[in-house]
């Protein structure tokens, strides 16, 4: 699959403020917005700023992981501000299933609406939605994960 370049990404220019996209959450290194086909009671996406295509694009290093674990922060922060009684799903479809070249952390408040999306983010392998603890994991910088024994 072909890499966009960063004005064609259209997260990329939403990261940027170049559409009417309302943003929930914006910083220095992710932006927060409704995912335009939500699935779920609330479902918001958290983005880098720095155009990453896809899961497959993050490598096991203090930077990534701590670009991940900030998307999942903010992700929280919302969900808890905005379905306080929910239950949460976090996590990123996988190469071929996703639907945009750049990394985006799906935030789902449940219930899934309607019922059968939960199909669309189920572990299946190494194909399915990861969830977001399991990629932390597989990205912990090596001198972390050995001194946490």
């Amino acid at each position: 699959m072909e890499v966009p370049s960063r004005s064609s990404c259209l997260f990329c220019q939403i990261s940027r403020g170049s559409t009417s996209t309302d943003l929930l959450f914006a910083d220095e290194m992710v932006v927060a917005f409704r995912d335009i086909r939500p699935a779920a009671f609330r479902h918001y996406l958290v983005i880098p700023v720095k155009h990453i295509p896809t899961v497959k694009h993050l490598y096991r290093s203090a930077e990534d992981h701590q670009l991940v674990n900030h998307m999942l922060n903010v992700g929280k922060i919302l969900l808890e501000r905005d379905a306080p009684q929910s239950n949460y799903r976090f996590g990123f479809h996988q190469p071929p299933f996703y639907s945009v070249d750049h990394l985006h952390l799906h935030c789902l408040a449940l219930p899934f609406i309607p019922s059968w999306k939960r199909m669309k983010y189920s572990s299946a392998g190494p194909f399915g939605f990861l969830e977001v603890d399991k990629l932390l994991t597989k990205l912990r910088p090596v001198s972390e994960s050995s001194s946490q024994v």
